[in-house]
């Protein structure tokens, strides 16, 4: 793997560990939803109600808008493995996009990033990732703000 490849990787790991912190508390609510629920969402593609509880997961720990559901999911389930769904999200803040897989499975959850783009980006890829999380930092809400909510 070349030295660029190597830099480009670590800014890409780093990225994915700023959406996983918030991805981690989106992952423990979702997984309130019984697993047979979530499934029967996903294969019969109803996107509006796995909407519903992205959204209403997310609003417990981010402003509002700041994180959508990307209609589009898979799952992942055979006879002898532990069940894996995967939902495409998106976060917006502070200028900065970002497209994701959630993958959540029955004792963990992981974040799989597609595509982030930034508006007026920086040559330097690590001036981008310090943006996504400062962006990410700036969109949870705080302990007094979601007791208020």
């Amino acid at each position: 793997m070349s030295e660029t490849a190597l830099k480009e990787d670590r800014h890409a790991a780093d990225r994915e560990k700023a959406l996983a912190a918030v991805a981690m508390e989106l992952a423990a609510e979702l997984r309130l939803t019984d697993v047979v629920d979530l499934i029967t969402f996903v294969r019969t593609e109803n996107h509006p109600n796995i909407s519903d509880l992205v959204n209403s997961s997310a609003e417990l720990y981010l402003k509002p808008g700041t994180l959508s559901y990307g209609w589009a999911a898979e799952v992942d389930m055979h006879w002898t493995g532990k069940p894996s769904v995967k939902l495409d999200l998106e976060f917006q803040h502070q200028q900065v996009t970002a497209f994701f897989k959630l993958v959540l499975e029955p004792r963990q959850a992981g974040v799989e990033l597609s595509h982030i783009e930034f508006e007026s980006p920086s040559r330097a890829p690590s001036d981008n990732t310090r943006r996504l999380i400062e962006a990410v930092a700036d969109a949870r809400l705080t302990q007094k703000r979601r007791a208020e909510a």
